[in-house]
């Protein structure tokens, strides 16, 4: 038989478990992005002095491809390069009508400076030399420092395939456009780095710039966090 204190205490637990809210499903994963097949010029290269591997397929979303697009800024002479660090884009103005624009890869020290600059000079495959204010974060990167020489070109290099060494009233900014950026990390605020291109368009915009061009590098507000990659 069943007390009227075992009633009780069924009907309490009845009506606690009638009250409590059930668990919810976990959300689904978020589904990865589909992208159409890469352009071939994000294939292999070959006839350089080091070879530069394809760009992996399904990783560069199409708005950051190297393309000709219509010119965001028809009121700059043909040939400046205009980077803008919020978008993670750069660039080059070929007309009035056109410009071709290239997806990039933004660091730290693309928010710390703005302006218009000159391009002096390049270099293909460059020599990296970590400056001491790096060195005194990462001192792993001593033996690559300005006094041991700085590290050789080739594959691991952070200046990848190219680098555009910008000055302004004769003096070295420290700004730099380069190569190696990895696909994943393209548009995205990554590294201690300036402006990183796949090296595929570092080598295509070293084809197309003028030496001694205008580069603007628009103002940009940092985001919260940059990952470090170097």
């Amino acid at each position: 038989m069943i007390s009227r204190r075992m009633f009780v205490a069924a009907g309490a637990s009845a009506a606690l478990s009638a009250c409590a809210a059930p668990t919810p499903p976990a959300p689904p994963p978020p589904e990865k992005p589909v992208y159409p097949p890469l352009p071939a010029h994000y294939g292999a290269i070959t006839d350089e002095p080091y070879p530069v591997p394809a760009v992996p397929e399904g990783i560069v979303p199409p708005h950051l491809w190297r393309q000709q697009v219509a010119n965001p800024y028809p009121d700059q002479p043909v040939g400046t390069i205009i980077v803008d660090p919020s978008a993670g884009q750069l660039h080059l103005v070929e007309s009035a009508e056109t410009a071709m624009r290239y997806g990039a890869g933004t660091g730290a020290d693309a928010y710390s400076w703005s302006g218009d600059a000159r391009l002096q000079f390049w270099r293909e495959w460059p020599v990296w030399k970590a400056p001491d204010s790096m060195i005194a974060r990462r001192p792993e990167f001593a033996p690559y420092s300005v006094a041991n020489g700085g590290m050789p070109p080739g594959p691991g290099n952070p200046l990848g395939a190219r680098a555009f060494y910008l000055f302004q009233n004769g003096k070295d900014t420290l700004y730099r456009i380069h190569g190696a950026c990895e696909p994943k990390y393209l548009g995205k605020a990554v590294s201690s780095g300036c402006i990183r291109l796949l090296d595929q368009d570092v080598i295509d915009l070293h084809r197309r710039a003028r030496h001694g061009a205008r580069v603007r590098v628009l103002p940009a507000v940092a985001p919260a966090a940059i990952l470090g990659l170097y």
